[in-house]
């Protein structure tokens, strides 16, 4: 498996409409356009907590781009959350569409800017991420390769903005740890039966393990987008 020397990170900010993110990128040293993983991180992380995914994802040979949350919990603190803090907000739908409309916007611009593949990206979400993830794949499943949700859920304004009439062809990775204390498992078999009532077709996988990607399961989604992004397998 190739190190993390074989690409480069950045940080760059690329400015939407609605909201400039900061971004965090793993680019493999080979030319482009380039197969294209988006990494949304959880609540409380960062852009860079799941930058560290790059080499190991189809041996590297992936851009991954990790945008991070607009709102950080503490001063001083790299930790962030994708909506405003206020409890009134964070349950509002209102505000669950504005940010996925400006990762919607931030991603349409940085795909290119990067020297990705717009006709190969694969959504990647962890925990919160992962919500917005299943909101813009599900209401776009032509535009994307494929969703993989990660530790998550699925929200109610994914299901009320899904376009069932793609949902069949669109790829969907479920991975859940069975003992997850953040997010119970039973959130996951539940939006995985509401998937498949959708008219989906999630690989779902449950892992010996709590609200975190293991070994085993890295494995499995590495597999996942080498298929996914028809690229040939290493090993």
């Amino acid at each position: 498996m190739p190190v993390r020397d074989r690409g480069h990170r950045d940080l760059r900010k690329v400015g939407t409409p609605l909201v400039t993110f900061v971004q965090y990128t793993y680019r493999p040293a080979t030319p482009g356009p380039l197969p294209t993983v988006i990494a949304i991180h959880g609540h409380g992380a960062n852009g860079q907590d799941l930058l560290g995914l790059g080499p190991m994802l189809a041996g590297g040979r992936l851009l991954v781009i990790c945008p991070e949350a607009e709102f950080q919990l503490q001063p001083g603190m790299p930790s962030y959350t994708w909506f405003r803090r206020d409890d009134q907000a964070q349950r509002s739908p209102e505000e669950f569409e504005r940010v996925a409309a400006a990762l919607h916007a931030h991603i349409d611009r940085a795909v290119t800017a990067a020297g990705g593949d717009p006709g190969r990206v694969v959504l990647l979400g962890f925990s919160q991420g992962g919500s917005l993830a299943y909101r813009l794949g599900l209401a776009e499943p032509r535009r994307w390769r494929g969703l993989a949700a990660l530790s998550t859920w699925l929200p109610d304004e994914a299901v009320t903005a899904a376009d069932p009439t793609g949902l069949e062809t669109l790829p969907v990775l479920v991975q859940h740890g069975s003992s997850d204390p953040a997010i119970e498992v039973a959130r996951a078999r539940q939006s995985r039966d509401r998937l498949e009532e959708l008219g989906a077709r999630p690989d779902y996988r449950e892992y010996g393990m709590g609200h975190q990607i293991g070994p085993e399961s890295l494995t499995d989604l590495s597999r996942w987008l080498e298929r996914t992004l028809d690229l040939p397998r290493l090993d």
